[in-house]
């Protein structure tokens, strides 16, 4: 059974930053992902897409944003659960109690759930034979894009993945650009861009097309598309993406008695608490009045949540506010030396 004074469900930017402050503040705390990374969202589906909305970063990429929360966390030793999903919290002597779906079990007074969408995994291809050449030839998001360099790819999709995706990938790449329909759900620049793109021929726009099947043994040579009047053509592809958004599920956050509204949880906003006491929702899984799903909110959520943890991990002390500027303490839990 491991003990810490917190334990936070999440890896991405806001359950990062959490752990800054968390530490920041003298409490120690574990994380658990369902991923294979540290990052969540922002390594898992765009990594090497721009992000402008970051205080003080004119912009930067989410792949960066991620090493930077990574590099804050340096002074701080924290235990990271990866690929270990969450499957049972009860209460018990005023602590909960967590059990992974490995069986790794912790006991916490504090629960912080930063979560993002919850447990997702993208729309797929309807063919079943695109099941064995996924993630080898086949793919719903783009961890590293070098290896489609010179390669004939094939982009289904109509919002702004497909589109930014395709605008990308045609500097260096032959790229087939695939929509079921005539119109396109993306940003009207991209949308733009694309169009003045295929008329340059460096994309091939393909509409009211859909996926029908993908031909290849041991790599993937060519896939079938059929239009709506049922007409079937042939294009040689080595790559096949597709990016038709996800299915969301809160998975087995829904069964812990928490107060739910369409797949996010409810909290107040003095401490980002639940209904239950010592659980904290924060980032995009969390809901109230006014709320915006950005990451710079995320990370405000994250440092109230903190400091709220502080009086259940610690009810004999008081909490005293101070500023990294001018604290000696805080100075020397990060490690600066004056």
């Amino acid at each position: 059974m491991i003990n810490t004074d917190v334990l936070i469900i999440g890896a991405g930017p806001t359950g990062l930053f959490a752990a800054h402050q968390i530490n920041l503040i003298g409490l120690k705390c574990e994380i658990v992902d369902n991923l294979d990374k540290i990052g969540g969202q922002c390594i898992e589906l765009y990594p090497d897409k721009p992000i402008y909305d970051i205080p003080a970063v004119p912009e930067c990429t989410g792949e960066e944003l991620t090493k930077n929360l990574i590099k804050q966390l340096k002074p701080f030793d924290i235990k990271f659960h990866l690929n270990e999903r969450v499957d049972e919290v009860k209460k018990v002597n005023e602590k909960w109690e967590v059990k992974t779906n490995k069986g790794t079990m912790f006991t916490t007074p504090n629960i912080i759930i930063a979560g993002g969408v919850g447990s997702f995994e993208p729309r797929k291809f309807s063919p079943k034979e695109c099941e064995k050449f996924e993630n080898k030839s086949v793919f719903y998001s783009i961890k590293d894009k070098s290896i489609f360099k010179g390669k004939k790819v094939s982009i289904f999709g109509g919002g702004d993945s497909a589109l930014d995706w395709a605008i990308e990938l045609s500097n260096t790449s032959s790229v087939n650009l695939i929509h079921r329909r005539d119109e396109f759900r993306g940003a009207q620049a991209s949308v733009d861009k694309v169009k003045e793109l295929a008329n340059e021929g460096k994309i091939k726009l393909l509409t009211k097309y859909q996926l029908k099947n993908v031909h290849g043994s041991e790599k993937l040579e060519s896939i079938d598309i059929m239009h709506d009047d049922k007409n079937i053509i042939n294009l040689k592809s080595d790559f096949v993406l597709g990016f038709f958004g996800l299915i969301m599920q809160l998975g087995p956050i829904a069964s812990w008695g928490l107060n739910l509204n369409k797949k996010t949880i409810e909290v107040d906003t003095e401490k980002f608490e639940t209904n239950q006491k010592g659980i904290y929702a924060i980032g995009d899984i969390c809901s109230y009045p006014g709320k915006l799903k950005l990451i710079l909110s995320g990370f405000h959520e994250g440092a109230l949540a903190a400091r709220a943890c502080f009086k259940l991990a610690r009810p004999n002390e008081k909490y005293r506010f101070e500023f990294t500027t001018t604290s000696s303490n805080l100075k020397s839990r990060l490690g600066v030396k004056e």
